[in-house]
């Protein structure tokens, strides 16, 4: 049995769900990037197209966290003009930006 860290419920390890929070069982990969600022979007780019991401997370040098793209997001095209936006304006008054990948194991 497989014990869920958030609603503690209990379930065969053969399951993909937990099915009181709808948490997937699936372990999830870290990766971190220490990054400036002029680099910033172009990594963010080559992250996305990389595919497998379930998250994406932009944090200053203190650690505070400024940006969290989704994995919906992760769908190249007009949906993520926005995000890129949005990362321009962090990349202009930040000087170290440190990206957190979040993947699928």
């Amino acid at each position: 049995m497989v014990t869920c860290n958030g609603c503690s419920t209990e379930i065969s390890e053969t399951a993909k769900y937990y099915p009181n929070c709808g948490k997937n069982t699936a372990k999830t990969i870290v990766e971190e990037f220490d990054v400036k600022s002029e680099e910033l979007i172009q990594k963010t780019k080559e992250i996305l197209h990389e595919g497998n991401v379930t998250k994406l997370i932009v944090e200053n040098e203190e650690g505070k966290t400024l940006l969290e793209i989704p994995a919906t997001v992760g769908i190249v095209g007009v949906s993520i003009a926005p995000w890129l936006a949005a990362l321009g304006a962090i990349a202009a008054v930040a000087t170290k930006c440190k990206i957190k990948v979040e993947r699928k194991a």
